[in-house]
């Protein structure tokens, strides 16, 4: 009778040690695929707000630009997109611009002095920059995508052949 009741114990802890082990393993791989899951969020969230910060600036553009000449520029240090207008004899500037990981709009009189924390937040973005190139273009790098602009205001015709991360608009 010693024997058996010896083994049973031996029989009870190797299950109980089986188990835990089962238990453990289970565990590991849900928090694995948490992590996983919550990596392809993150990443999926950046290149969701890329492209559109992206359309955003392609809508300020289109919906400004007959009236308005873009450039590309500083703003108190800072890469910006900016236009100016003019309304009833007053002139104004937006820029667009990044700061502290947003991105930013500042709409104001030209002439005085504003500083970035003054701009409206618009959303956050890792990294955005502007790029002038010829014939009017101006190109913006959104994170890993980028969008090169051609405003209908300027005066010269060309046709692009882009990249795989790259849209082209024209007119």
């Amino acid at each position: 009778m010693k024997k058996v009741v010896g083994r049973q114990r031996i029989d009870t802890v190797f299950v109980l040690i089986i188990f835990c082990v089962f238990a453990v393993s289970v565990l590991m791989v849900l928090m694995l695929g948490a992590s996983i899951y919550q990596n392809m969020t993150e990443i999926s969230r950046e290149e969701q707000d890329e492209h559109t910060v992206l359309s955003y600036i392609r809508t300020k553009v289109r919906n400004n630009d007959e009236n308005a000449m873009f450039s590309v520029g500083d703003f108190r240090g800072l890469p910006a997109l900016y236009y100016e207008e003019e309304f009833y004899g007053t002139y104004f500037r937006t820029y667009i611009y990044h700061y502290n990981g947003w991105v930013f709009e500042l709409f104001s009189e030209v002439g005085i002095d504003f500083y970035p924390e003054d701009g409206v937040a618009i959303m956050p973005l890792n990294d955005l920059s502007f790029e002038e190139l010829e014939y009017g273009l101006i190109r913006i790098f959104a994170g890993t995508r980028s969008l090169t602009l051609y405003p209908r205001s300027s005066a010269s015709a060309i046709v692009l052949y882009p990249n795989d991360t790259e849209e082209v608009i024209i007119g």
